[in-house]
């Protein structure tokens, strides 16, 4: 199985942006040792729990800080930015770390509308994504006869790039394009299977990949117990169930019984965004893993593990190790 980290350096409530970065430098250095195929951040602008914004600046010290395995963005949300300076960036960073950056591009701001507006994007940058995506492999690619304007660095680097999405859009362009496509059914996968099956069945050869090639993101949660994975999980039920309230916060303690803390209706939503989590001692969460891996075909998952405790998120990732090969 192969098996890569989506970090989005979560900010502990009773912690800092700068511990939260040195936190995922520590859990990439230990994914390096443990064989993790890769290891991405995401942008998110003004989320008080999630210190990734600078998303190649966070990058780049991941990659400074470890040696062979894959860095890389999931993602970078294009619509936040011009694909000349995206390509510049990270056109730097391979430049910097040759063979080991990964470009995910997403749709969406990552971010509200009022913060939008403080990024001087318009809400409509996101009908450009394809023909940004494109501009953006152009950019990448060989200098044309009469271009006027090139990334350095960045051209003829040819930094590979990946789809991301949580709709069957992202599909339908991944799959038009020829690009590896990653699914975000770790906090939306209602659309997982019909997503996958439109990318498998639409896949178009590209010079950067023959085959489709598809990615689907989950959370998982192991412990030495099934008690103590329910009991850690509560982290994430509760940033979830804030989030439904409108009231975004730190990644907060567990608690011993998330019942007392959310409502039913709050209860049902959470639990449908998560539906693709995977709580339990190790061996549970192998067999559930492999059921996953099973039923959608994937050829890799990307595990997100919003634990409090570092070293209990830590030892979430040792305990599911043993699947990787």
């Amino acid at each position: 199985m192969k098996l890569s980290i989506l970090d989005l350096a979560f900010i502990a409530a009773d912690s800092t942006a700068g511990e939260a970065l040195n936190g995922t430098l520590d859990l990439a250095r230990h994914a390096e040792e443990w064989g993790y195929e890769r290891f991405w951040l995401a942008e998110h602008h003004n989320m008080v729990g999630i210190a990734s914004a600078a998303t190649a600046v966070a990058i780049g010290y991941v990659a400074a800080g470890t040696k062979t395995i894959r860095v890389g963005a999931g993602g970078i949300m294009l619509p936040n930015h011009s694909p000349l300076v995206i390509a510049e960036q990270f056109g730097t960073l391979e430049s910097l770390y040759p063979g080991r950056i990964d470009l995910g591009l997403g749709r969406a701001p990552g971010s509200d509308g009022h913060t939008t507006r403080a990024l001087r994007r318009s809400p409509a940058a996101a009908e450009n994504f394809p023909q940004d995506v494109m501009e953006l492999q152009a950019l990448f690619g060989p200098v044309q006869e009469h271009q006027k304007v090139q990334a350095v660095p960045g051209t003829n680097l040819n930094v590979p790039l990946w789809i991301l999405g949580s709709s069957l859009f992202g599909a339908r362009l991944a799959a038009m394009l020829g690009l590896p496509y990653a699914f975000a059914s770790h906090f939306a996968p209602a659309a997982l299977m019909d997503a996958l099956a439109i990318y498998r069945r639409e896949f178009r050869p590209s010079a950067q990949l023959q085959q489709p090639y598809a990615m689907a993101g989950v959370n998982v949660f192991a412990a030495a117990t099934d008690r103590e994975a329910q009991r850690l999980f509560t982290s994430v039920q509760k940033q979830f169930a804030n989030l439904v309230r409108g009231v975004p916060g730190q990644l907060a303690p567990p608690i011993d019984d998330i019942e007392d803390y959310w409502s039913p209706v709050e209860k049902a939503h959470v639990s449908s965004m998560l539906a693709c989590s995977f709580v339990g001692n190790p061996e549970r969460v192998g067999d559930e893993l492999q059921q996953f891996v099973e039923q959608t075909g994937v050829d890799e998952v990307m595990v997100v593990s919003a634990i409090h405790d570092h070293h209990a998120r830590l030892e979430s990732y040792r305990l599911i190790a043993p699947l990787l090969g």
